[in-house]
Formats: C-alpha cells, structure tokens, sequence
C-alpha cells in the first residue's frame, strides 16, 4: 500500500462511498481506483488527485495533505547515487535489500528519524 492509498481508502470509507461509485464520478475504471487504493498502480496523475480533492469537496491543508501522499507514492521508486557518496550508495542498498524485514515500528522510527534530520538541514540552510 501507498501513504495516497491509504489516505483514498479512509476518505472512501470514511464517506461510505464505493468503489464503484466513486471510480464512476472520477470517470476511472473500479479497477484503477483499486490499484491506487491497494498500492498496485504509482503515483496518481496530477488531474487524478484534483478530481478527488473535488469530489470530496477537501479544502486547503488536507487539499495539501494529499497531493503531497501523491508525490510520495511511487511503489517502485529508483535511486541514482552515482553522484553522491558511498555511504549514499550503502544506504540506498542496505535498505532497498532489507525493507520487507523491517516492522512497522522500525519503519516509523526511522522515518521519524529522518525527518528531524532533514528539518535540520533545512533549517540550517
């Protein structure tokens, strides 16, 4: 499953909407909308994402929300790290060949991790 996923579904089934229904007013097929619920399919299109913050009538920062869980929800994200470092490179690998060994727990410390991280460079920028 992707973060814009994960979102869709509980915006979904939060509204009681099915899929059916909703794929129907997205003018998307039942079978596209399962594939971005379930991660199957990348990141959606931008003109997907707008027709779903209108059809759920989402304004400003959840507006925001979602189309920033569309930008990260690319299932089959690749890294180029020829330019940067080795321990760039050992990282990108170290956790491309042990992600599915991680637990949830793992992964949310991490990326809780790295978030204080880049808020720092970013602010010291």
């Amino acid at each position: 499953m992707t973060p814009f996923g994960e979102k869709l579904r509980l915006l979904r089934k939060s509204k009681n909407v099915s899929q059916k229904n909703m794929a129907a007013a997205l003018n998307v097929s039942p079978a596209y909308l399962s594939a971005l619920e379930h991660g199957h399919r990348g990141k959606p299109q931008w003109s997907i994402v707008q027709r779903i913050i209108t059809y759920f009538n989402i304004i400003w920062d959840d507006a925001e929300e979602l189309q920033y869980l569309a930008s990260i929800s690319d299932p089959k994200t690749k890294l180029n790290t020829a330019e940067l470092s080795a321990n760039a490179t050992k990282l990108t690998n170290m956790l491309a060949g042990n992600i599915a060994r991680l637990t949830e727990n793992d992964i949310s410390s991490f990326i809780s991790q790295l978030e204080l991280i880049l808020d720092r460079n970013f602010q010291s920028e």
